[in-house]
């Protein structure tokens, strides 16, 4: 407070600053005088460069000279009147002041008390701490007044006064130090007793935060779900790291306990106790942490397979409400949908067998361990692995119902179409049209033939793979095997039915183009008779031309081999008539039998006028025989005659013997 009050003293070390800053300025301003230098040398290469700017540069720069004249003088003039206020003076009266402080420090010199707690041996250094730090400032004061009374000296020769102010600056520093030492004594006794009682509150400090945190270490809570497992596992991390960030602390301060424990004094021994009790507590805290780490691993393993198997059964079991569904669809379409719906959902259901197998897999590594919960830890992946069977089962079955489903529409779809096929079919089987001629009737057979032909490879070909299907579908057990037994019975009866009204048609066309040919034949027939009627005129008007015989019988015989063919025809006429009767009855059994009739009327007649022909031939044969024989006779008569007669007899007698015979 004396210090503070001291304004004199306050008022040296003021003008002393001063001084001090000014001797900086001039030290500065030396250093700028070599700028203003440079300056004038740059203004002097302007004016070489731009002659015009001479009257400007040459203006600034006198200005600037003329400052920095300015500037010296009154930088001169105050460093003058600080020197003339720094005399000697000053300096041995605030010898004085300082001689009066330690004058009065020396007679209240610090004592040693006996403390018990940290803040009073805090409050001892603070004081002792005060103390130095006064006597530093003091021996301080005195360099400060030493060094301003060195600066007056060169400028002023020493006087009495002077040599006056340098014995009072050693007594000074003489009696500072014998201050300083039995302080300094005191302080590292006090810091000696301070240092064990910190490390007895150190002590106390660490057994607080063992016994804090020991309860938590030791808790056998450990959690009954994931997520209280997870933040028992997160505290007890925390506390791992708070034990790691804490083991240095411990170990320094049962390192500074052990140096004090070293010490054979009777005040230690409550220091070796706190050491030992803390080191005990530590490694029971410790212990118990990693029994707890180990526990609640365990634990976290256990309900990670537990919430990973909830996951599980849930998603089985939610596939399973999936699967209960029993739609099958409306159509081929829907049900196939519906189909690859399924197919993904079963590649899911595949797929997610790695899943209970990785599930599968971290069971058997816990139940390796020992796992404590391994008896409901097996129960459990029994029950998924039971769960994951049953819904593949599930699928499966589901599968075969959609496939069993979308092959029953698929079937469904080709009886319908070879339904409607067969339809078509008879209603061009069941055509009633016979044609109008025989060349009529042989176009519709080849139509019918070749559509009898396409319906029958076509037909065959696709009823063949429908009662495949059907017999496949059949044999796998489908669900509806008596519907589709049903189906197969009456497609099979409509192509019956189809086969047997192409047959009547067939039949049908066969005896239309038997009759049409019949009535085709009769008249070829009638026409070839009509025209060997015409032929045998003919025949006997070659008789009166030819004289021999056997040109005659072979003309004869010629004729009656071509009646011969007529004869086979007749008679095929006559056995498709009577077929044909056995078909057709009313009118066209009528026509039948009139067409018949004029035919062998007709023929008849050729017959009796071939007969009456033959007889014919046959007399004039004979004539034409008993003529020749006749003339042969005569002939041989005239011969012999001949050799009787002489030749005018012979002649005469010749023409005698002629006369009764005039056709000759």
């Amino acid at each position: 407070m004396l210090m503070a009050r001291d304004t004199a003293r306050d008022e040296a070390q003021k003008l002393h600053r001063k001084w001090l800053k000014h001797q900086a300025f001039m030290a500065e301003l030396a250093r700028n005088k070599e700028w203003l230098a440079k300056i004038e040398q740059e203004g002097q290469e302007l004016i070489q460069e731009k002659p015009e700017l001479r009257s400007v540069v040459q203006q600034k720069l006198e200005e600037i000279r003329e400052c920095w004249s300015d500037l010296e003088t009154t930088t001169k003039a105050k460093a003058r009147q600080l020197f003339e206020n720094n005399k000697p003076e000053p300096a041995v009266k605030s010898y004085s002041d300082l001689d009066n402080q330690l004058s009065h420090l020396e007679q209240q010199p610090p004592q040693l008390e006996q403390a018990h707690h940290l803040p009073t041996f805090n409050e001892q250094l603070q004081k002792f701490q005060a103390m130095e730090s006064q006597i530093g400032d003091f021996y301080k004061d005195v360099g400060e007044l030493g060094s301003l009374q060195g600066l007056c000296l060169p400028q002023r020769g020493l006087t009495a006064g002077d040599k006056e102010g340098g014995e009072q600056s050693g007594v000074v520093e003489t009696r500072i130090v014998r201050l300083i030492e039995p302080l300094k004594e005191r302080r590292r006794i006090l810091l000696a007793s301070k240092e064990m009682h910190q490390v007895a509150q150190d002590l106390e400090d660490e057994i607080l935060w063992i016994q804090e945190r020991l309860p938590f270490a030791s808790c056998k809570d450990y959690g009954n779900n994931l997520q209280s497992v997870q933040q028992h596992v997160k505290k007890n991390q925390t506390l791992q790291r708070e034990l790691t960030g804490r083991r240095a602390r411990v170990e320094e301060v049962l390192d500074r306990a052990g140096i004090i424990a070293s010490l054979r004094t009777p005040e230690v021994e409550f220091v070796r106790e706190g050491a030992g009790h803390v080191r005990q507590l530590w490694e029971v805290l410790q212990l118990e942490t990693e029994r707890r780490s180990v526990m609640l691993d365990a634990a976290l393993q256990s309900q990670q397979y537990y919430s990973e198997a909830a996951k599980v059964e849930s998603w089985l079991s939610g596939q399973k409400l999936h699967l209960v569904n029993e739609e099958k669809g409306t159509d081929e379409s829907s049900t196939l949908q519906l189909l690859k719906t399924h197919l993904a959902l079963e590649q899911t259901v595949e797929t997610y067998a790695e899943t209970v197998g990785m599930l599968s897999q971290q069971c058997q590594r816990l139940l390796e361990l020992g796992h404590p919960d391994s008896e409901q830890i097996t129960k459990q992946q029994s029950h998924i692995d039971r769960l994951y069977v049953s819904l593949k089962d599930m699928v499966e079955h589901r599968k075969t119902k959609l496939e069993q489903q979308y092959w029953l529409y698929q079937l469904n779809k080709e009886v319908e179409e070879l339904e409607k096929w067969i339809t078509e079919r008879e209603s061009v089987a069941s055509s009633t049209e016979l044609g109008q001629d025989l060349e009529d009737v042989t176009v519709l057979q080849e139509r019918f033939t070749k559509f009898v032909s396409e319906t029958n490879s076509t037909g065959q070909q696709r009823m063949e793979q429908v009662n495949k299907m059907v017999n496949e579908m059949i044999d796998c057990g489908h669900s509806d095997a008596a519907t589709i037994a049903e189906w197969k019975d009456g497609l099979n009866e409509s192509w019956a039915d189809l086969l047997e009204l192409m047959e009547t048609r067939r039949q049908m066309l066969a005896a239309s183009h038997q009759l049409h040919k019949f009535f085709t034949d009769c008249k070829e027939v009638l026409a070839q008779i009509a025209g060997k009627m015409k032929q045998l005129p003919e025949v006997r008007a070659c008789q009166a031309n030819i004289t021999n015989p056997a040109t005659l019988q072979r003309l004869m015989h010629s004729f009656e081999h071509a009646l011969q063919l007529l004869v086979a025809q007749v008679r095929q006429l006559q056995e498709n008539a009577a077929q044909l009767r056995t078909i057709y009855a009313g009118e066209k059994a009528e026509a039948i039998m009139v067409k018949e009739q004029e035919v062998m009327e007709a023929w008849k007649e050729l017959l009796t006028s071939c007969e009456a022909s033959r007889v014919q031939v046959t007399s004039v044969t004979d004539k034409v025989q008993f003529f020749s024989v006749v003339r042969e006779n005569l002939m041989w008569m005239e011969g012999i005659m001949g050799q009787i007669r002489w030749d005018e007899p012979r002649v005469s007698y010749a023409m005698q013997v002629a006369k009764p015979f005039p056709d000759l």
